[in-house]
């Protein structure tokens, strides 16, 4: 259960007089740092599969390899950049803005790459490596600017703006496609650009330091002094935080098998395939403040786990007979559940850690979930494989209603205050 750090017990965290009303200006400086991160990582995003298979030649199979191994490689990375931003008394700006442009480098390695392997495959892992870096460092960040009773608004606003990078960034990848005659460079150079862009704004208006919130200090004072930022799990309660989070996310089976499914059930062409993934984004893009904000109002956990019941009546929808009403539920439940567990489950995590150890213990429980979440993906292709779509689609409903109960039980019923 959740202690209350000011030896005060209450389901959900009080919120003083004229706090909370407004987004700390660090906060907006990290979402328009993400928005055009975002902007230029989509970009890219949007047209490497096009660019390695049809312009390179790769096989499906080279690519699905490169991406997957670099994805892992990323979760593990994240550790590194917690336990880097919180050594010698906070250097979050710094390693952030390290990671921010290595990934900005790495389109500029994508342009000079040519069709040479290894170069391509330096790029991507100079991407995620970067990407891998600066999580857990802005998190903590955000963490520790917001007062911990508006920690789901203020993580709902970033991820607002982020997930606003991520829509028009494929929007412009094509937009330069269309005015260049399908110069694949001219993308890259202009996600390059784009990129560098980002860095700039971190440098200029993000503080160089954490400047913990009014609360926030005495909060993290008051939780156990033994407790160091190297052991970040030997605290039971954000142990049961972490054993939930990575229980739930075994049980998530990945976007990409979602969005496959529903092609399939509706006979979509190839080309309008993108769509998918750009409607669960609108809807998220809706409902990240909002769902931060009930989530400050009403404690964490319960939103937190309600977007897993979201997920797992996408599951079963997918199941019922196909069509575009079941199509356009899926990808609404799709966007309530990250709306409601994404920046959430940070808001929730963070107020337990200590300040010097705030970024690396984030970065535990996102490595956690991310690895869990692989496994997850991993045993659900190979279901498909073995069983066929629907077989494994029941397998995985009946996991995750088993993780939802186990996580019921696990995750603290009081917030940290």
């Amino acid at each position: 259960m959740y202690l209350a750090t000011t030896g005060r017990r209450t389901d959900a965290p009080s919120r003083p007089a004229g706090t909370g009303r407004g987004v700390p200006g660090t906060v907006i400086a990290l979402g328009a740092v993400s928005l055009v991160t975002d902007v230029s990582s989509e970009m890219v995003t949007a047209v490497l599969p096009l660019y390695l298979v049809l312009g390179l030649g790769l096989s499906p199979l080279q690519f699905g390899f490169l991406d997957g191994l670099f994805n892992g490689a990323t979760a593990l990375v994240r550790l590194f950049g917690g336990r880097l931003a919180d050594h010698g008394g906070g250097r979050h700006r710094t390693v952030a803005g390290v990671g921010y442009l290595l990934s900005a480098l790495s389109r500029l390695g994508l342009l000079l790459a040519g069709g040479a392997a290894g170069g391509i495959a330096a790029a991507l892992a100079a991407d995620r490596l970067g990407k891998g870096v600066r999580t857990a460092p802005r998190d903590a960040l955000i963490s520790l600017s917001a007062p911990p009773e508006a920690l789901g608004r203020a993580f709902g606003v970033h991820r607002a703006m982020d997930t606003t990078g991520a829509l028009l960034g494929p929007l412009v990848a094509f937009a330069v496609l269309w005015a260049t005659a399908d110069a694949y460079d001219a993308v890259f150079v202009v996600s390059f650009a784009t990129g560098l862009f980002g860095v700039l704004v971190l440098v200029l208006f993000v503080p160089a330091g954490p400047e913990p919130a009014a609360g926030t200090a005495a909060a993290a004072e008051s939780r156990p002094t033994g407790r160091t930022r190297s052991k970040a799990l030997a605290d039971p309660v954000f142990r049961r935080v972490v054993t939930a989070a990575t229980l739930l996310g075994a049980a998530t089976i990945g976007d990409s098998f979602l969005y496959l499914l529903l092609q399939r059930g509706l006979d979509l062409p190839p080309l309008l395939f993108p769509l998918l993934p750009l409607g669960a984004a609108a809807g998220y893009l809706l409902l990240a403040v909002p769902a931060g904000r009930i989530a400050d109002r009403t404690g964490r956990r319960v939103p937190f786990l309600c977007g897993h019941v979201a997920l797992l009546a996408a599951y079963l929808t997918l199941l019922a007979p196909p069509g575009w009403p079941a199509a356009v539920l899926v990808l609404v439940l799709l966007a309530v559940f990250y709306a409601a567990t994404d920046g959430v489950l940070m808001a929730l995590a963070g107020p337990v850690l200590p300040l010097d150890g705030r970024a690396s213990g984030l970065a535990v429980l996102q490595t956690g979930q991310a690895l869990a979440r692989l496994v997850g993906a991993a045993g659900f292709g190979a279901a498909w494989t073995w069983w066929g779509p629907r077989p494994a689609l029941a397998v995985a409903a009946l996991a995750l209603a088993a993780a939802l109960v186990a996580a019921w039980r696990t995750l603290p019923e009081r917030e940290v205050s």
